[in-house]
C-alpha cells in the first residue's frame, strides 16, 4: 500500500491564525495539535494506515468538533499520524482550507455542499439524491471524495420554546409568515452571521415563505447563545438551530414545521481530497464504519454530552469510540 506523506500543505497564514483562535474557543482542554485517544485494538485496528501523515478539520461548532476528534482518533487507532486542525471558524473557512490543500479532510453537509459550495440555487429535495449528486459533481470538478453519508440529516430549522407555541398560536412556518405580518413587535429572530447571509438561510427563506423581517427584529449573536435567548424571549422568541442540536430537548424548544420544504438536507459525510484516498485507500472503509454508527439519536446525545454536560469533545469522541467498540 502506497501512503501519502505530508499534507500537501500551502499554508496560509491567515487561515492558520483562524485555525488556532478556533480551536481555542472550542474546548478548554484543546490546543496541543493532537487529538486525544485514539487507542489500538478494536475494531478499527483492520484498516492499516500505518504510514500515513494527515491533517483533519473541522468547522467550529460543537456537532464538528465532535465529529472531527472521532475522525482524529479513529484514523490514530488504525496507525495514522494526525494533525489537529479542527475549529475552523465559517463554511468558507473550512472548505477553502481542504481545497488549497491545508487539511486533508473534514466533515461536510450535502446542503451546504451542494449551495454553498457549488453554487446551486435549488437543493434536491431526496437525501440520497442529494448525496450522489453532490458527490459526483465535487468530485469531478474539485477532486473532492465525498465518503459514506451517516445517518442523520441536521437541517437548518427555527424553534421557540415550547409554551410560546400555545401563546403565539405558530406550528408550522406558514403560520410564523402569517404571525409576523399581525405581531410585527414578537415575530423576533435570533440567529448566527452565517445563517443571516447564506442562501439556504434566512435569505431564501423569506423569499420562500413570503415574509421579511424587519432588521430591528433580527438579533445576530453567536450561535451558542440562541438557544438559551430564545428559551428566555429575550431578545427573541425564535431562533436558527440544528435539528441534532442536544440542547433542543433540555431547554424544551420546539421547531416549526417546514411545510413548505425549503430547508435542504444536511446529511454529513467525510470529504477527503481524492489524492488522499487513492494513496490511504482503507480511510474508505473507516469512514462508512463511522457513518453507519452515527445517527441522529446518537448524534444528538454526543452534542448534549458537551453542550449540556460540559463534557469536551475529545473525552466525548473517546468514550463512543470505545463504546462502540472501535477502540479499546
Amino acid at each position: 500500500m502506497t501512503f501519502l506523506k505530508g499534507h500537501r500543505r500551502r499554508t496560509v497564514a491567515m487561515l492558520a491564525v483562524v485555525a488556532l483562535l478556533g480551536a481555542a474557543c472550542g474546548s478548554d482542554d484543546e490546543g496541543d495539535g493532537t487529538g486525544a485517544g485514539g487507542g489500538g485494538g478494536g475494531s478499527l485496528a483492520q484498516f492499516d494506515l500505518s504510514g500515513a501523515e494527515v491533517t483533519v478539520g473541522s468547522k467550529e461548532f460543537t456537532e464538528q468538533l465532535v465529529l472531527g476528534q472521532i475522525t482524529i482518533q479513529a484514523l490514530e487507532a488504525a496507525g495514522a499520524t494526525v494533525e489537529d486542525e479542527t475549529g475552523l471558524v465559517g463554511s468558507d473557512i473550512v472548505r477553502e482550507a481542504l481545497t488549497s490543500g491545508d487539511i486533508d479532510m473534514y466533515w461536510e453537509y450535502t446542503g451546504t455542499g451542494w449551495i454553498t459550495h457549488l453554487g446551486h440555487d435549488d437543493a434536491i429535495p431526496d437525501e440520497q439524491e442529494q448525496y450522489e449528486a453532490v458527490a459526483e459533481e465535487d468530485l469531478e470538478s474539485n477532486n473532492i471524495d465525498w465518503l459514506e453519508p451517516a445517518g442523520f440529516n441536521n437541517t437548518y430549522a427555527i424553534a421557540t420554546r415550547e409554551e410560546a407555541i400555545e401563546e403565539f398560536g405558530v406550528q408550522t412556518l406558514s403560520e410564523f409568515n402569517q404571525f409576523a405580518s399581525d405581531n410585527p413587535d414578537d415575530a423576533t429572530l435570533c440567529a448566527a452571521s452565517e445563517f443571516l447571509n447564506r442562501n439556504d438561510g434566512l435569505p431564501g427563506l423569506e423569499k420562500a415563505y413570503g415574509f421579511d423581517i424587519p432588521e430591528e427584529n433580527i438579533a445576530e449573536v453567536e450561535f451558542g447563545v440562541i438557544f438559551t435567548s430564545v428559551d428566555k424571549g429575550d431578545p427573541c422568541n425564535f431562533g436558527e438551530v440544528f435539528a441534532t442540536d442536544g440542547r433542543m430537548a433540555a431547554l424544551g424548544l420546539t421547531v416549526l414545521e417546514d411545510d413548505k420544504k425549503f430547508f435542504p438536507s444536511y446529511v454529513p459525510a467525510l470529504n477527503v481530497a481524492q489524492d488522499v484516498v487513492e494513496q490511504n485507500p482503507d480511510i474508505e472503509g473507516l469512514a462508512a464504519e463511522l457513518a453507519a454508527a452515527l445517527d441522529t439519536e446518537t448524534m444528538t446525545k454526543l452534542n448534549a454530552q458537551v453542550d449540556v454536560d460540559g463534557g469536551f469533545p475529545e473525552q466525548v469522541a473517546e468514550e463512543w469510540l470505545t463504546s462502540e467498540g472501535f477502540i479499546e
